[in-house]
């Protein structure tokens, strides 16, 4: 396949040559961790977003015609390997598969927070958890923060959301046109909106566009199409029917809002804006199931992201490159003439969409709070994690205490967990995924090569105590940077003694606890 043009053909052919934007060096020497330095071409004085070079009058009209179309459509808990074109052989996802063809797939794509609205938060600021403000599940993002609403109005876009809108406070992410976003989950709603809202689209500017789908977030639609007998499960499941069956109801929402998907492609090639729109997909965080969702394992921060802009984005292309969805925000305005603010954790990654580069960022980082409140509350885990492409580090804040989530305790239309714990009473490698769920050590180290579902922690290994050190305090480096001043005395603690606490077993207790 031929390649497609260069980064900088890229932008003369969008007219979006970009100014007094550029990356500088991801690390600094100290720290050793992922920053963006202070650029000294954005003033806090300027209008954040706007090409200081930026046409005015006719001239910007014209120009604001040569912008791509931007649509970015999140689905909501989507496990980064459930699509065919990640491996699947089961689900079925048409859909996404097409996109895939068409557009770049990215395999090392991850989610800030393993949590709805943290995540969404991110993705809207551009900035990680603890600087956004909303680490918190519902909590608002910071006063003095701009979202990516704002940056797209200013770069002269009809904004306009369709869809859930998890985010607070609303005021701060002021689209043109919203939709739907009370929508009633199970209506036909998600369905139908956003493809009719593009249909109808006819308006001057170029629009920015933003779809929220409920599935295959739970209650799951029940299954009608699979056969749970034949499904492949993870090796981290515990094998009963009721598992089958709820994977069997999973695998029907994913493709249902597979579904919504096609619909929306179809609108946007029946209104002839394909060849002018950059249409990425990706999902808030993993799926509602145990080591994934709330969890800041591969299977809770690892995001399927795929990106089609024809003519730009070389289709059929598989990019290895590591990036987090706070680089979202920066990117899109890069695509579109903007000069990203420099202080944005997120890093534009429009030079891998444009086949100039293959890498993007060393390491990723991850954290979870959960539900406002103390442990006893649903979904309260809190960890901080780094990943590098070898291995994974977390620090768990709370060691010791249940892990009480939606899944072992609250109704969210699932059976499977009471099979799972039953089972746990007689069968030792059930019992140690039931325990290693619910009760987590101070320290965790995986090798992702030779363990790639996490399930051999290597702390107190002595041939990783190197390792452990270097990310521990790279780890610690980056939480000061976020002012998360709770993790940082945490490491600090490991650190002095030498990480003595860090491979814990599990706390005894009941494995299934109401919430």
């Amino acid at each position: 396949m031929n390649r497609t043009v260069s980064r900088r053909s890229f932008l003369k052919k969008s007219a979006v040559s970009v100014f007094g934007f550029s990356v500088l060096p991801s690390y600094l020497a100290l720290g050793k961790v992922e920053t963006l330095e202070v650029n000294p071409q954005s003033r806090r004085g300027d209008v954040v977003g706007i090409d200081p070079h930026a046409a005015s009058g006719d001239e910007a009209v014209n120009r604001s015609q040569d912008k791509p179309n931007i649509i970015l459509f999140i689905s909501d808990d989507h496990g980064w390997q459930d699509s065919g074109c990640y491996g699947d052989g089961d689900v079925h996802t048409p859909n996404i598969d097409r996109l895939a063809k068409e557009g770049m797939r990215f395999m090392h794509g991850f989610a800030a927070s393993p949590l709805c609205s943290p995540s969404r938060s991110v993705i809207a600021t551009g900035m990680m958890p603890h600087r956004s403000g909303a680490h918190k599940f519902g909590a608002p993002i910071k006063r003095d923060l701009r979202t990516m609403s704002q940056y797209m109005k200013e770069l002269g876009y009809h904004t306009a959301h369709v869809g859930k809108l998890h985010v607070s406070p609303l005021q701060k992410f002021p689209y043109d046109d919203v939709i739907d976003r009370y929508a009633i989950p199970r209506g036909n709603k998600y369905e139908s909106k956003a493809p009719a809202f593009i249909r109808e689209y006819d308006r001057k500017e170029p629009l920015f566009l933003v779809v929220c789908t409920h599935p295959p977030h739970t209650p799951w639609k029940k299954n009608t199409t699979y056969d749970p007998a034949t499904l492949d499960l993870p090796p981290n499941f515990v094998d009963t029917p009721e598992t089958r069956s709820d994977r069997a109801n999973y695998y029907t929402d994913v493709t249902l809002m597979d579904k919504i998907v096609g619909e929306v492609l179809d609108a946007v090639k029946e209104k002839g804006m394909a060849d002018n729109t950059l249409f990425v997909y990706t999902t808030d965080q993993g799926a509602q199931w145990p080591f994934a969702k709330w969890c800041v394992y591969d299977g809770g921060l690892r995001v399927p992201l795929i990106a089609r802009w024809p003519g730009k984005v070389e289709a059929g292309s598989v990019s290895d490159a590591m990036l987090c969805l706070v680089d979202l925000l920066p990117t899109f305005m890069e695509a579109c003439g903007g000069n990203p603010p420099a202080e944005l954790d997120g890093r534009s990654f429009l030079a891998v969409l444009a086949g100039d580069k293959k890498t993007h960022r060393e390491v990723v980082f991850g954290s979870h709070t959960g539900n406002d409140g103390a442990a006893g509350i649903a979904n309260y885990c809190p960890a901080r994690t780094i990943r590098t492409r070898t291995h994974r580090y977390i620090l768990n804040l709370q060691p010791g205490t249940q892990f009480d989530t939606h899944i072992t305790g609250c109704v969210d239309g699932t059976s499977y967990w009471k099979t799972w714990v039953e089972r746990a009473k007689t069968d030792s490698k059930a019992r140690e995924i039931v325990l290693r769920y619910q009760h987590r050590p101070a320290e965790e180290l995986y090798d992702l090569d030779a363990d790639p579902w996490e399930m051999r922690n290597l702390v107190g290994k002595p041939e990783h105590a190197e390792l452990l050190k270097d990310l521990r305090e790279r780890l610690a480096v980056w939480c000061r940077q976020q002012g998360d001043d709770l993790a940082v005395e945490r490491l600090a603690e490991l650190g002095a003694k030498g990480g003595r606490e860090g491979g814990a077993g599990a706390a005894s207790g009941s494995a299934a606890r109401s919430c």
